[in-house]
């Protein structure tokens, strides 16, 4: 089979002209960096937001195009608006007098996931705190409290739900582009580490990272759950507002570990989802303590209760310590995470005993779907 490069994408894409332009697309400079990898084709077309409706056939074309070429196992091409700002009144308002400041404006309507109760985000300021690990035992300890959970890893750069949940291979496509999600312990899954290499860079700019996170919401066959968890990157950027402007999250749980960096950043985490209206559902103090497995002594190696300090003081739910251990570190390395593989060890007590304080966050939202009724 020949190898596809960018530049024999982006030569058959110059045979697209841009209605109403008199340009093709690439001369144009609306195609973003081509990203290929095992065969696959990812890029994106950024056209002006009024047109997006309009120019939704030429995405179309282009994706037809590309797939049509030798080498190519499959593309993702992603329309992608780009909105320019109002001019500015800003020499008019300074000869006012300074306005009153004003209240965050209240969340509009968001469309929901068909089949979806539930979206929750698991955040936080920095990496390297253990996120991820976090977001796979929450999900797995909501289904073993009964739950119906899903999981998407919306780190697009740096995706690792693949590995921690033992998940290989590649999901299929039906209808066009819905992607069927992987799953393993009974928990769907979806990631960009099921479409590329686990060893390739990303090197996307910001509208495509949105794009492929919204396709894997929203053109994914999820089914009915009552929970999709979202693990998400860590920071405040661009995946973190695309989440809160456009998906309806109940709340968010936030991790850090105790010391007074990580916990910094998880104080960003928090504004940040403050600002934008997203409940915190409560702190995960994760690698709270360790527990010297020869000698049994307790030794605080990132200081210890800094984060349940933090969610007194802001007045938010401390959902609990999770220790640092090397069962949950050998068991994650494995893809076995603790839940399933050790369900009665006080590690995965610890995970369930967080499930639950994280549904009574949620209130009524989240409760066990009831069982269907078949008559035969």
């Amino acid at each position: 089979m020949a190898t596809i490069t960018s530049n024999d994408v982006l030569k058959a894409l110059s045979s697209l002209s841009v209605p109403g332009v008199g340009k093709d697309i690439v001369a144009s400079g609306l195609v973003s960096d081509v990203f290929i990898s095992d065969g696959k084709v990812y890029f994106s077309i950024t056209v002006p937001a009024e047109r997006a409706r309009e120019l939704e056939p030429l995405r179309a074309s282009a994706e037809k195009i590309v797939k049509g070429l030798p080498g190519v196992r499959g593309a993702v091409v992603a329309l992608t608006a780009d909105r320019k700002a109002a001019p500015s009144d800003r020499p008019a308002a300074a000869k006012a007098a300074p306005a009153a400041p004003q209240a965050v404006p209240a969340q509009t309507s968001k469309p929901g996931i068909p089949g979806i109760k539930t979206i929750i985000a698991v955040a936080s300021g920095k990496g390297g705190v253990g996120k991820s690990t976090t977001s796979v035992n929450l999900a797995l300890a909501l289904k073993a409290n009964g739950l119906k959970v899903g999981l998407l890893d919306a780190d697009i750069y740096g995706p690792s739900l693949p590995r921690l949940m033992g998940i290989s291979g590649r999901p299929q496509q039906i209808d066009n582009r819905i992607i069927v999600p992987m799953e393993n312990y009974g928990i769907k899954v979806m990631s960009m580490g099921f479409l590329v290499d686990e060893s390739a860079a990303m090197i996307w700019r910001g509208p495509m990272v949105q794009s492929a996170l919204l396709q894997m919401l929203r053109e994914v066959a999820w089914g009915d759950l009552d929970v999709l968890v979202v693990d998400m990157p860590p920071g405040t950027g661009d995946v973190q507002l695309t989440m809160a402007q456009q998906v309806p999250l109940a709340g968010a749980v936030v991790v850090s570990t105790p010391q007074d960096l990580a916990l910094i950043d998880a104080r960003k985490a928090i504004t940040m989802f403050n600002k934008v209206q997203i409940p915190v559902l409560g702190i995960v103090e994760n690698m709270s303590y360790f527990i010297a497995p020869d000698t049994g002594n307790r030794y605080d190696i990132f200081g210890h209760g800094g984060a349940k300090a933090e969610a007194e003081r802001i007045g938010v739910p401390f959902l609990g310590e999770v220790p640092l251990t090397m069962t949950i570190r050998e068991l994650s390395d494995l893809g076995r995470p603790v839940v399933v593989d050790a369900p009665e060890s006080e590690q995965a007590k610890t995970y369930r005993s967080i499930a639950e304080r994280v549904s009574a966050s949620l209130g009524g939202s989240v409760l066990p779907s009831a069982p269907s009724i078949v008559f035969e």
